[in-house]
């Protein structure tokens, strides 16, 4: 699990400085100025969770176990749903999008938690 942990990690490290770019220099004249910040926000959110599922590989190499690998996988959801449903929201002006961002935060939240747990299953060991 640890190399599919870093391969989302280096895709959605890739993408978010690819969009936060596109933000800057692409949209800066097209979108006003609170849908950019919307965008932008799904960006930082998923650049931080992209290290997260770095942190996340390098854990399952250490010390593999099932709340490492949930951790992982809700974090990969809440990009999906938490970042993706920004970018959409703010490109398209659907609002009714913005209806399932909350559930990506709840992902990001849960993994923080899972991570947590994890973390003290280690001191266990």
């Amino acid at each position: 699990m640890a190399r599919l942990w870093l391969l989302l990690s280096a895709c959605a490290g890739f993408t978010g400085v690819a969009l936060g770019a596109f933000a800057a220099h692409g949209l800066k004249r097209r979108l006003a100025a609170d849908a950019l910040a919307v965008f932008h926000t799904g960006s930082q959110y998923q650049l931080i969770h992209a290290l997260a599922l770095f942190g996340v590989a390098l854990l399952a190499l250490q010390a593999p176990s099932r709340l490492v690998n949930l951790a992982g996988g809700l974090f990969a959801l809440g990009i999906l749903l938490f970042s993706g449903s920004l970018y959409l929201l703010s490109l398209s002006g659907v609002r009714a999008l913005g209806m399932i961002t909350p559930f990506g935060g709840l992902a990001f939240l849960a993994g923080w938690l899972c991570l947590g747990l994890a973390a003290w299953h280690l001191a266990e060991r």
